[in-house]
């Protein structure tokens, strides 16, 4: 009869390559690149983990321009962005695992800053370990799909998620469909909108459960308005339609609470539908590794530095919260890469200094979605970055700690589809501290006209 040793486990596992960093970056994307990047510069050893075969993650199918306007002070398309990085990285020493697989992140010590990191991956070479004393998470997210949105109907072919359409028409050269319904008004609902009509694609129209364009209002206009392309609001897919394939969809107006309603449907014909119906962080490692998520963002709760819950480990780019623009994505992302350098070369990274009791959480109210930080740790200036719920014409952002006003913004006009950031000047975390408070509020109030 067979038996189990463990000693014959510790074996097998003591075969496993280890190599040695100071920063291991999960993701190869414009998040991860721009981590990577800003870690070596600033004198770390640095490892980039990407499971695809190429760097660039979605960059490379996104051949639409819009990219670099702030970073690069010119427009280029989605590869022309992720080339630029990629060539940066390939003139350094960074260390590249290509087409490898994270299988998880061993976060060592729970506590302190010598705590090593381990990373196991799994390539085509073997199994292989990553040690570093800290970890930059830039994983990016996926799409929302039907089932997560939970349409009735039958369960054809033919029913995509707008990314994966894009890979197939950009990347793969392959033509979803002749005459598609597009789930959605996101950004990448609205540029699909765009290529499916250039690739001779009949799009029959733009449906959005919301009142308002949840994209971009240049690609609303870019997309849409330049192409003929309808955008119907307030309205849903409430059945899909055929067999073997998609032969059309019901769509149907929703009231206030957004709930279908009785007497609006119709039917569309179409043999593809695409959704582009939300973005979700891939944090499946980051959980299994301690990092605690924020429910608003579904992203890592972090503070000023970008490091979450768990010392050495830091989270940027569209894992911690979904961004509008990848410029925005690089200009976080280098934040986190050097934050984390300092980290593993010894320093906090910006982090709370060891004895000192500052730690503020902040949370969101009125019409604000989240606020990030999450946590505040230092009385520096901070910025802090937000979504709104719906659109206004006026609101004032405002700082509240025991319900009293510490800052206040200016009134100006809010969309859902832009992420705004707003300056927290130091004296303000100071003056909480001094108030001995554990929490302020950032407040997205409206301004109703008289």
């Amino acid at each position: 009869m067979a038996t189990f040793d463990m000693r014959d486990e510790r074996a097998e596992a003591s075969a496993v390559a280890t190599q040695a960093f100071d920063v291991v970056v999960i993701g190869g994307g414009p998040a991860g690149m721009a981590a990577a990047l800003a870690a070596q510069k600033a004198g770390a050893r640095v490892a980039i983990v990407e499971r695809e075969q190429h760097l660039g993650g979605i960059l490379r199918q996104c051949i639409h321009p819009g990219f670099g306007l702030s970073h690069f002070k010119q427009e280029l398309t989605g590869p022309e962005y992720a080339q630029r990085f990629i060539d940066q990285v390939h003139a350094t020493d960074i260390a590249l695992f290509l087409n490898s697989m994270v299988l998880g992140i061993d976060s060592g010590e729970p506590t302190g800053a010598t705590a090593v990191h381990t990373v196991t991956l799994m390539s085509p070479a073997g199994m292989l370990q990553l040690t570093g004393r800290a970890v930059v998470l830039a994983m990016g997210c996926r799409e929302r799909t039907r089932s997560e949105i939970k349409i009735p109907g039958s369960r054809p072919a033919g029913v995509f998620t707008a990314g994966l359409a894009q890979r197939y028409i950009n990347i793969e050269n392959l033509k979803p469909g002749s005459r598609a319904v597009i789930l959605g008004s996101g950004d990448i609902g609205l540029i699909m909108a765009r290529r499916c009509t250039l690739e001779g694609i009949s799009v029959e129209g733009v449906y959005e459960l919301m009142p308002y364009a949840n994209g971009l209002r240049r690609n609303v206009k870019n997309c849409l308005d330049d192409f003929g392309i309808p955008l119907h609001l307030s309205t849903t897919v409430t059945r899909v339609i055929g067999h073997d394939r998609v032969e059309a969809v019901e769509v149907s107006q929703v009231d206030e609470h957004l709930a279908p309603v009785a007497g609006t449907e119709r039917i569309v014909p179409c043999d593809t539908l695409l959704l582009s119906v939300g973005l979700i962080p891939e944090n499946e490692r980051s959980v299994a590794a301690g990092v605690e998520l924020d429910p608003r963002t579904r992203g890592a709760v972090v503070d000023q530095s970008l490091q979450t819950g768990v010392p050495g480990i830091f989270a940027c780019g569209n894992v911690l919260h979904v961004h509008d623009l990848a410029d925005n994505v690089t200009t976080e992302s280098e934040r986190a890469g050097a934050a984390a350098a300092t980290w593993a070369l010894g320093g906090d990274g910006g982090a709370r200094a060891a004895g000192t009791s500052c730690e503020l959480m902040v949370s969101p109210a009125g019409i604000a979605g989240y606020a990030l930080p999450g946590r505040i740790t230092a009385a520096a200036l901070t910025k802090l970055n937000f979504r709104v719920r719906r659109p206004v014409d006026a609101a004032r952002v405002r700082i509240l700690a025991n319900g009293e006003e510490m800052f206040a913004g200016k009134v100006r006009p809010f969309k859902p589809s832009v992420m705004e950031s707003f300056p927290l000047p130091a004296r303000v975390i100071q003056r909480a501290l001094d108030l001995g408070v554990r929490e302020i509020v950032l407040s997205v109030d409206p301004i109703e006209e008289a």
